[in-house]
């Protein structure tokens, strides 16, 4: 059974900064990939930054530039770092990832419980 725990979340004003993490439990073998998507009231979940085992990534164009996802692989950890944080940025953060659980293959996709970020003001 593998787990996904978020934080970081809050309230910031226009042009601030916060940082998500998420740390995965249980059995893992190998990461594929991590990442974060977001879900604001009445759309659908869309892609923000994603980051795979390699270490390759990829952004939405609405964030890159400002949003860093970056990983610690021995730790089986994303992080999403937000800066200069705009309207158009508040929803709920999800993580994702895609793991190999063992050396056969088989692998476990998921998402964590999510996080919300607002911004005000």
């Amino acid at each position: 059974q593998v787990q996904l725990v978020e934080s970081g979340g809050g309230l910031v004003h226009p042009g601030g900064s916060l940082r998500l993490s998420c740390a995965a439990s249980g059995r893992i073998f190998s990461v594929n990939d991590m990442g974060w998507y977001r879900q604001a009231p009445g759309k659908e979940r869309e892609l923000v930054a994603t980051i795979t085992g390699g270490g390759s990534t990829d952004y939405a164009d609405s964030v890159k530039g400002r949003f860093i996802i970056s990983a610690d692989n021995p730790q089986n950890t994303v992080y999403l770092q937000m800066n200069n944080l705009k309207h158009e940025d508040p929803a709920v953060y999800y993580c994702n990832a895609e793991f190999r659980i063992n050396n056969q293959g088989n692998t476990w996709h998921g998402w964590g419980q999510g996080t919300q970020v607002s911004v005000q003001g």
